[in-house]
This record gives structure tokens, C-alpha cells and sequence, in this order.
């Protein structure tokens, strides 16, 4: 089944945000252990400086040491995802495109740091209940299910990723994606709008237009307008599909 790769650039506004964010937290920072270290110096010479970088030294460590597991952790949950992929339940690479896509609609509509954090791991992990499916389905299309197996999915899903040990904010995502999106936090109505994309829009099903359309057709109960189409946005800034006025 072919797919698109190519990532849709980033809104500006999101990630200044994020950046000024960073930045404020890394300036105080470092003009509080500026201050400290003049008055060091001053109080008790240049012996003040290796005493007073000890600390800096061993929260550098920390702090790599902290990236480290952060990395492992995710490399886990992406393993965790391709499960599925391994054992035949959906196709190849299927989680990544969802994992990106919704990333991308979240910073559209406004998401940023643990909250994309939360959205990027649940849409990784969004099939996993498949897993516990006797029969697979067909092109491990869920969204082409009676609403009442794809909640059943959603639920064995959340419970695997609970047992797993990852965020229970993950968990809640991955078990209420299939619900009407009035009940839906906003990472899973992302969650399930996305995945219906990349469900319907198979060579064999709808194509990019055609899913797109299907996705319209259903924000009276299943799909928020708004996820659709900043959905078409993030689509159309990256060259993946036109998008026709909704």
C-alpha cells in the first residue's frame, strides 16, 4: 500500500513557544549560577570555581543520563507498536504515519510539550489491541468496523498499554479513541481521526481525496470538524493531497 512520507512543516506559532519556553527555563538558569559564582569568587577567591562546578558537572550527567532513558523509553513504545506490524494485524509502517500525522495535528491545533508527548506515544501504540483479535482484520482497517468492535479494540488496548508500564495518560487515549468525539479528550479525537485517514485512504479503499471526504461525511458523531481539517491543512502544506473547501 502505497503511502506518503513526507513530513508537512510545522506551524511557526507552536514552536516559538515551545522554544521561548525553553529558553526562559535554561536563562535563569544560567544567570542564577552566574550571580552565585561571582559572589563565590569574590567571597572565597578562585578556589570558589571547581568548588562550585561540581554540581554543574554531575547535573550534566544527570541530565544525559536522563536523555538516555527518555530515548530508550521511546524506542520501547515504537517497538511496542510495530508488534502489530510483525505479527500481520496491520501494514507496514502504519503506526509511524499516524504517529507523525497526528504529531503534526496536534501543533495545529495548538498542542505542545507533554501533551504531544502523550498524543505521539497513543497514536504509536493506537492498534495494539489487535493483538488480542483471533482473526485479523482486513488490512487492519479498524476504522471500517462496527463501532462496537472498535471500542472493544480501543479497551484490550488501553489494558496492554497499562500493563506495559507506560503513562496511564497513554492509556486513556488508546482506550477512548473509538468513542464519539464529544467524549473524547483532544488527543484522542486526533487519535481516531487520523487513523481512519490512513485506514481509508489504501490504494484498495478510498485514496487520500476519497478518505478525506469519508472524514467530512462523519464529523456529525464520529470525527471534530476542527481535527478534520486542520487534518486538511497539515495535508496540504506537505504536498500530500489537495485539499477541496470543506
Amino acid at each position: 500500500r502505497p503511502r506518503r512520507s513526507r513530513a508537512a512543516p510545522a506551524p511557526y506559532g507552536p514552536l516559538l513557544r515551545d522554544e521561548l519556553r525553553a529558553l526562559t527555563g535554561i536563562g535563569s538558569a544560567v544567570c542564577a549560577t552566574g550571580a552565585v559564582m561571582a559572589l563565590g569568587v569574590a567571597a572565597a577567591g578562585l578556589w570558589a570555581l571547581p568548588v562550585l562546578c561540581v554540581p554543574l558537572l554531575l547535573t550534566q550527567l544527570s541530565y544525559r543520563r536522563f536523555a538516555a532513558v527518555r530515548t530508550t523509553y521511546r524506542q520501547t513504545i515504537a517497538s511496542l507498536a510495530r508488534s502489530t506490524e510483525i505479527a500481520g494485524y496491520t501494514p507496514h509502517g502504519h503506526a509511524r504515519r499516524v504517529a507523525e500525522l497526528c504529531t503534526a495535528v496536534g501543533r495545529e491545533m495548538g498542542l505542545s510539550g507533554p501533551e504531544l508527548t502523550v498524543l505521539e506515544y497513543a497514536a504509536l501504540m493506537h492498534d495494539i489491541g489487535q493483538l488480542s483479535l483471533v482473526d485479523p482484520v482486513p488490512d487492519g482497517a479498524t476504522a471500517l468496523l462496527p463501532a462496537a468492535e472498535q471500542r472493544r479494540i480501543a479497551l484490550l488496548g488501553g489494558a496492554v498499554v497499562r500493563q506495559t508500564g507506560v503513562d496511564a495518560k497513554v492509556a486513556v487515549v488508546v482506550e477512548r479513541q473509538a468513542d464519539p468525539y464529544r467524549e473524547q479528550p483532544l488527543s484522542a479525537r486526533i487519535v481516531r481521526a487520523v487513523n481512519a485517514y490512513d485506514d481509508l485512504s489504501g490504494e484498495s479503499l478510498s485514496g487520500p481525496l476519497g478518505a478525506l471526504e469519508q472524514l467530512r461525511l462523519g464529523t456529525g458523531h464520529d470525527y471534530q470538524p476542527q481535527v478534520v481539517e486542520s487534518l486538511a491543512r497539515v495535508l496540504a502544506r506537505g504536498g500530500l493531497t489537495p485539499v477541496p473547501p470543506g
